[in-house]
C-alpha cells in the first residue's frame, strides 16, 4: 500500500521551492510523487498516512565514516557506567579490548545514532569486515571522498555545514526517475531552524521506503 509522509514543511533539496503542507508518496521502495499533501491525498485516497512534525528533507551524508564506525567505540548501554555514553576514541579505545564481534556491534549501535541524525550514507572507505556488514544490513550507501574533512569528527552531519551541502540526493521532481524514497524529518519549523539545532532533532529516518529510525 502507498504511503504519504506529510510534514509541516518539505524541502526537495534542488533549489525547488519548499512546499508548506507538503509530503512525500511513497509506493514500495520509491518515491512516486512530491508536492502538497492536499493535492497528494485527494489524488491517492488510499494510501496510507503519516503525519510527522516539523521538517521533511533528503537524507543526509555524513563524511566521518572511518573515524565513527572504525576509528570509535560506541559502548554498548550496559557499559555506561564505566565507558560513558559518548563514543571512545584515542588512548580510550587503545585501552579496550576490541574483537572483531566487539567492532561489529559497535558498529551497529553506531549506524543507530547516524540514523537518528537523518544520515542515510556515509563517505570514506571502510575496511573491517563487521563494520561494513552492520553498514550494508542497515542500508545506509558508501560514498567516495578524495581527502579526510576538516574535524572534529560528529555525528551531526550538519555541524559546520549546510543543508545543501549535506544532502545526498535531492527528492526527484514528481518521482519520475523511480529513486528510492530516501528521507528524512526534524522537529524544526524551518531549516534555518534546523541550522541552529542540528541535525540531533530529527525524529524519522526513511530508507528505501522503510522507516529505520523513529524517535520514541
Amino acid at each position: 500500500m502507498p504511503t504519504l509522509h506529510a510534514a509541516d514543511l518539505l524541502i526537495t533539496g534542488d533549489g525547488r521551492s519548499s512546499v508548506p503542507q507538503g509530503a512525500v508518496l511513497v509506493d514500495g521502495r520509491t518515491v512516486a510523487a512530491v508536492g502538497p499533501y492536499g493535492e497528494l491525498a485527494a489524488a491517492h485516497p488510499t494510501a496510507r498516512v503519516r503525519r510527522w512534525p516539523g521538517l521533511l528533507t533528503p537524507g543526509l551524508l555524513n563524511s566521518y565514516g572511518p573515524e565513527l564506525l572504525e576509528q570509535a567505540y560506541h559502548p554498548d548501554p550496559r557499559e555506561a557506567g564505566e565507558l560513558g555514553s559518548e563514543p571512545l576514541t584515542g588512548e580510550a579505545l587503545a585501552g579496550l579490548a576490541m574483537t572483531e564481534v566487539r567492532w561489529g556491534a559497535s558498529a551497529r549501535r553506531g549506524v543507530q545514532r547516524l540514523l537518528a541524525h537523518g544520515v542515510v550514507a556515509v563517505a570514506g572507505d571502510l575496511w573491517r569486515p563487521p563494520v561494513k556488514d552492520a553498514v550494508y544490513r542497515a542500508g545506509l550507501s558508501v560514498e567516495q571522498r578524495f581527502e579526510r574533512p576538516a574535524g572534529p569528527v560528529t555525528l551531526d552531519p550538519l555541524a559546520g555545514r549546510s543543508l545543501a551541502e549535506a544532502i545526498l540526493l535531492p527528492l526527484p521532481p514528481d518521482g519520475v526517475d523511480g529513486r528510492d524514497a530516501t528521507f528524512a524529518v526534524f522537529d524544526v519549523p524551518d531549516e534555518a531552524a534546523l541550522g541552529e539545532r542540528g541535525a540531533g532533532t530529527c525524529v524519522a529516518t526513511v530508507l528505501a521506503g522503510r522507516l529505520v529510525y523513529r524517535r520514541r
